[in-house]
């Protein structure tokens, strides 16, 4: 990571080594906070941040779910991120992460009375997977780690709580030689990646899981946008691993992924093993989005 040179901290811009919290921040250690990830790209227009208002919105109702009473609205929140942005003169892609969070104030597992904090930052950041895995795919390994049912997580959320079995699932992938995970839900369906969605190309349809286990994905929803656009069939539908192994294509979305193949699952080859035809086409179609060259999603970007 290259630091920036300011993050906004409940309404002030604070010098990046200056953006600190105290030791017993509530949050630190019950893990109720929600955050957001979302990119801002140099385009030809200059910098612009894809989808802003939907970030921000789908960061509020995160912390509606988790009874995290942001005192900012989301007018502000997205002046603050233009703000920052702007302070920082970017010179390449960027990554933007706003967090709600409990601070300092009080202990125990009761948390309505803790102070609730809301900071930004942003920093220069490129391919999440690789440049490489954008065009030769990923090895992908089913992970021991499960997402929970619903009634024992709000999945929905993109809450760090969330966040822990995501990062264990990502740590038992790399540890076993491969390059991310994939969980399935509590009944043996796929679920998400640890921060990706999931998407298989099966006799030219397209196919995605329902968010019944996972976040409500802003990534997922662009393509599926692009994909329809671009005149295929996509299905929301559950996906069980053994479909996965003998699929024609699939590939990972996500703010930070964008449109990442996968180039085999368990040791299964997909495919070709390489990047597949369709994925290719929305690879291309997403980064014509978010770069600004196709004006009928003009409207997805907020231009600094």
């Amino acid at each position: 990571m290259n630091p920036s040179e300011f993050i906004w901290m409940d309404g002030k811009l604070v010098k990046w080594e200056d953006a600190k919290v105290h030791v017993l921040t509530h949050s630190l250690h019950y893990a109720n906070a929600v955050f957001e990830g979302t990119r801002a790209y140099k385009t030809d227009k200059g910098l612009a941040i894809f989808r802003l208002q939907d970030h921000t919105n789908r960061l509020l109702k995160s912390a509606k779910m988790t009874i995290l009473n942001c005192t900012y609205t989301q007018k502000e929140l997205e002046n603050a991120q233009i703000e920052l942005l702007t302070a920082n003169k970017f010179n390449g892609n960027v990554y933007i992460r706003p967090i709600i969070f409990l601070g300092y104030g009080i202990m125990g597992l009761a948390h309505t009375k803790a102070p609730v904090n809301t900071a930004i930052a942003a920093w220069e950041w490129g391919a999440y997977l690789g440049d490489e895995g954008l065009e030769k795919g990923i090895r992908v390994k089913i992970s021991s780690f499960a997402k929970l049912n619903p009634a024992g997580q709000m999945n929905r959320a993109k809450a760090s709580s969330n966040y822990l079995s995501s990062q264990m699932a990502n740590y038992e992938a790399k540890d076993a030689g491969y390059d991310e995970a994939l969980l399935l839900d509590s009944e043996g369906f796929v679920a998400e990646g640890p921060g990706e969605c999931f998407f298989i190309v099966e006799n030219g349809t397209i196919v995605t899981p329902p968010n019944d286990n996972s976040l409500a994905s802003i990534t997922q929803d662009t393509v599926i946008k692009i994909a329809k656009d671009l005149g295929y069939e996509v299905r929301r539908e559950r996906i069980t691993r053994d479909q996965a192994y003998v699929a024609d294509e699939a590939f990972f979305t996500g703010t930070a992924a964008e449109v990442t193949p996968i180039s085999s699952i368990d040791a299964r080859v997909i495919g070709s093993g390489k990047r597949g035809e369709i994925t290719k086409k929305l690879q291309d179609a997403y980064f014509d989005v978010v770069y600004g060259r196709n004006p009928k999603y003009a409207s997805m970007l907020t231009y600094i």
